[in-house]
């Protein structure tokens, strides 16, 4: 699949997924505002995604009108297991870039399984993408969003309640779709 199917994927979930279902209450004001970058990086290994990762916080530093970026590594890290190890380091390189309280990584992945639940509980599509992902979100932006918020303790739950209530087939089917109409959009 060609970068360009890979963002387009990507920004189809994010629209119809994070925006429509309103996962995010955030997401949708910088997506309109054209303020999210879709970054598809060629990293095959978790050395490269280290560098890719780096060179991406680097560049949102230098680049303040851009919000958040979705660093998008769909030849890396493909089993859930080892994505989820990879974001100790991820938050290492954090660390050591002094970047902590900067930027936080959010997490998502076409597996993805919260602790404590099955592999095909519909709670899991909260944070399951179509391809691995590391969602580089600005700290401030982010805590003046939640001091902005009514309810932000209550996002989680609510998400998990939609999620069971839609079910995991409609949302496999959902995920699904994004893949396919990108698909389709590359022949």
């Amino acid at each position: 699949m060609n970068e360009g199917t890979v963002v387009q994927t990507t920004r189809k979930w994010v629209e119809d997924v994070v925006v429509g279902y309103n996962l995010c209450p955030f997401a949708k004001r910088e997506l309109v505002r054209g303020r999210v970058r879709f970054v598809v990086t060629e990293a095959d290994n978790e050395e490269s995604l280290l560098q890719a990762l780096q060179a991406e916080l680097r560049r949102l530093d230098n680049e303040p009108d851009v919000e958040t970026t979705l660093l998008i590594h769909p030849d890396a890290l493909q089993d859930f297991a080892a994505y989820n190890e990879f974001l100790d380091a991820a938050d290492g390189l954090l660390a050591y870039l002094d970047m902590e309280g900067v930027y936080q990584i959010a997490s998502f992945h076409p597996n993805y399984q919260f602790a404590d639940t099955n592999p095909d509980d519909a709670e899991n599509y909260t944070n399951r993408s179509p391809f691995p992902m590391l969602h580089v979100l600005r700290e401030a932006s982010l805590e003046a969003a939640i001091d902005n918020h009514p309810d932000v303790d209550g996002i989680p739950q609510r998400n998990i309640e939609l999620m069971n209530t839609l079910g995991a087939e409609k949302m496999r089917d959902i995920l699904s779709s994004c893949l396919k109409t990108s698909e389709g959009a590359e022949e």
